[in-house]
């Protein structure tokens, strides 16, 4: 699977390369990116710009993922996403699961937002 990885100062943006995710595809997505969460940057920004069209099951693995990294205390924010993926997401409810915004910029908000929350409940329980 083709992605491109851009590593900020607390997340890595990564986007898809072309214009289908597949279920097997987001497979191999998941378990290259479960290495991440053993690293302390461990925050991911999901561009899927390039992608137009993919399936359920692609779309279940997402949702899948992204709760994988926020049981581990990252954050997962899937960003750019297509009107066609859009619509397919919508249609099986899997829209409404998904921590998304419609651009990168807003995707890092969110990221740097949860890391504050994260920081101001680990610093409250002390």
């Amino acid at each position: 699977m083709n992605f491109k990885i851009d590593t900020k100062d607390k997340f890595h943006v990564i986007t898809v390369a072309g214009p289908i995710l597949s279920a097997v595809m987001a497979e191999q997505l998941s378990k290259d990116l479960a290495s991440i969460l053993n690293t302390s940057n461990k925050n991911i920004i999901l561009s899927l710009k390039e992608v137009q069209e993919t399936d359920v099951q692609a779309g279940e693995l997402l949702v899948q993922l992204q709760q994988k990294f926020y049981d581990q205390n990252a954050s997962f924010v899937i960003c750019e996403i297509g009107k066609e993926v859009e619509e397919l997401l919508d249609g099986k409810n899997l829209l409404e699961l998904i921590n998304s915004t419609p651009t990168e910029s807003e995707a890092w908000d969110i990221v740097q937002m949860e890391e504050i929350e994260r920081e101001f409940l680990d610093n409250d329980g002390l």
